[in-house]
C-alpha cells in the first residue's frame, strides 16, 4: 500500500462528504480539536499514540495512517509507534498484530520515504 496516496484519496473523499454534509464535518472537526487541540495532562504526542492504538485495535486503516502522521508531527519516534503497536496487540490480539504491522509500514513510508 502506498500510504501517502491512501491518505490523499481519503482526504479527498472526506472533502466531498463535508460539502454534502457540512454540519457533520464541522462537528467532527470540533470534536477532534476539543480532544487533541491542546496539551492537558497528556501531551499531543501521547494522545496521538493512544488514537493510533485504538485505530489498530479497531482495524481502521485510514485512522492508522492519519494518527501515525499526527504522532510523528507531535514528536513520536519509530520506537514510540512500535511500543504502541505492542500495547494494541495485547489488547486486540491477532487482528491488532496484523494492523500494527501496517502502522510500522505507514511510519516507514511516511517518514523515511518522504
Amino acid at each position: 500500500m502506498d500510504w501517502q496516496t491512501e491518505l490523499d484519496e481519503t482526504s479527498a473523499a472526506l472533502a466531498v462528504f463535508r460539502e454534502d454534509r457540512p454540519a457533520t464535518g464541522a462537528a467532527f472537526t470540533a470534536m477532534h480539536r476539543a480532544a487533541m487541540g491542546r496539551d492537558g495532562s497528556m501531551t499531543l504526542r501521547e494522545k496521538e499514540l493512544v488514537a493510533l492504538g485504538i485505530g489498530i485495535s479497531k482495524q481502521c486503516v485510514d485512522c492508522i495512517g492519519f494518527h501515525v502522521q499526527g504522532a510523528v508531527k507531535a514528536g513520536a519516534s519509530r520506537d514510540d509507534i512500535a511500543d504502541t503497536i505492542s500495547v494494541a496487540v495485547l489488547m486486540g490480539g491477532g487482528p491488532a498484530y496484523m494492523y500494527g504491522v501496517r502502522a510500522l509500514e505507514a511510519y516507514d513510508q511516511l517518514v523515511d520515504g518522504a
